[in-house]
């Protein structure tokens, strides 16, 4: 695991001053010089949304599974879920577990792509991943990504699962999804989990807010006009926008405590500092880590580079802490 020094800056805190390995500086050179150029160019539509998921699916196989753990497989109404426990370690769900969302802006990715991160946070935190296979665009809305995730949350819930042993936990768009299906399950009048890890999180639908923001030309490959695409189809009604449908917005004095982990150039940095903002103004413990050099969501897509590595090993120590604490389960 890399070596870190944190360093205080503004909303958050710099956890790698000191420079980026030479792996992630070939990552972002990627990014910046391969990536951006296409994901730039490529219209989100409902027509083209199928064809990257199955671009991104077919790279996705060329890449070796993940070792040291084992996989069940749970179908569910509409959706799937991928249970990984860390190999010869039978961890019953009352023991802990992490409710994993992947991220892909909604319409990408899946259990394969996250399998080896949430396999990664398996071994690390020694607790059983329940990694969630959401319905995604242009089949469905957001609203609906959120639902899936929620009724995840009722089957751990009603398998033996302690909400007070649980952490949601998501990169990117499921980020969002830690966040929203947290909130979801307060108005539901359901408990609310441990914690919330957003790494690299969108936690805020109204790309409005973020045209002036500096990262809008600094973040290596992730276009605002993206975002307002999917924003477009997955949540807007008759061009409205509800802001209740941002986490941010949200009743966040209900939440549990949360770490905010992303890349100092993001655009999503904006989403995490508001994030940050709001929860220590609701009187929630939350902690912002900025990772200097790095791309969007890197810890998901390398997580055996040094600075994933260590970014993960972070995510299991905030894990063990939120389900070792001595507190009863929360209730809405």
């Amino acid at each position: 695991m890399a070596t870190v020094r944190v360093l205080e800056s503004g909303a958050g805190v710099v956890a790698n001053p000191d420079g980026s390995s030479l792996t992630s500086r070939m990552l972002l050179f990627a990014c910046r010089g391969v990536v951006a150029p296409f994901v730039r160019h490529y219209p989100v539509t409902p027509l083209t949304m199928p064809v990257a998921r199955m671009l991104v699916d077919g790279l996705s196989a060329l890449r070796p599974g993940p070792s040291g753990v084992e996989r069940e497989q749970v179908r569910l109404n509409g959706f799937r879920m991928e249970i990984l426990r860390p190999a010869g370690a039978r961890k019953a769900l009352r023991d802990g577990a992490v409710m994993y969302m992947h991220g892909g802006g909604f319409f990408l990715c899946g259990l394969d792509t996250h399998r080896p991160v949430a396999a990664a946070l398996a071994r690390r935190t020694g607790l059983a991943v329940v990694n969630v296979e959401y319905r995604q665009l242009p089949g469905t809305s957001i609203a609906d990504s959120v639902q899936d995730c929620l009724t995840a949350y009722r089957w751990l819930l009603r398998h033996g699962a302690d909400p007070a042993r649980i952490v949601f936990a998501g990169d990117s768009a499921g980020g969002y999804l830690s966040f929203a299906t947290a909130l979801r399950a307060v108005a539901a009048g359901l408990p609310t989990p441990a914690g919330l890890v957003g790494l690299s999180p969108l936690l805020d639908l109204d790309c409005a807010a973020k045209r002036d923001y500096v990262n809008v030309d600094r973040d290596p490959y992730i276009p605002l006009s993206g975002l307002e695409q999917v924003v477009e189809y997955g949540a807007k009604v008759q061009g409205r926008l509800d802001p209740a449908l941002s986490p941010v917005n949200g009743a966040l004095a209900s939440l549990p405590p949360a770490l905010l982990i992303v890349g100092e150039d993001e655009l999503l940095r904006y989403d995490c500092e508001l994030m940050a903002e709001r929860l220590t103004a609701a009187g929630v413990p939350n902690s912002l880590e900025l990772w200097r050099g790095q791309v969007h969501a890197f810890m998901s897509i390398l997580p055996n580079m040094p600075e994933s590595r260590s970014v993960l090993g972070r995510v299991a120590r905030f894990v063990r802490a939120r389900i070792e604490a001595e507190s009863p389960a929360r209730t809405a």
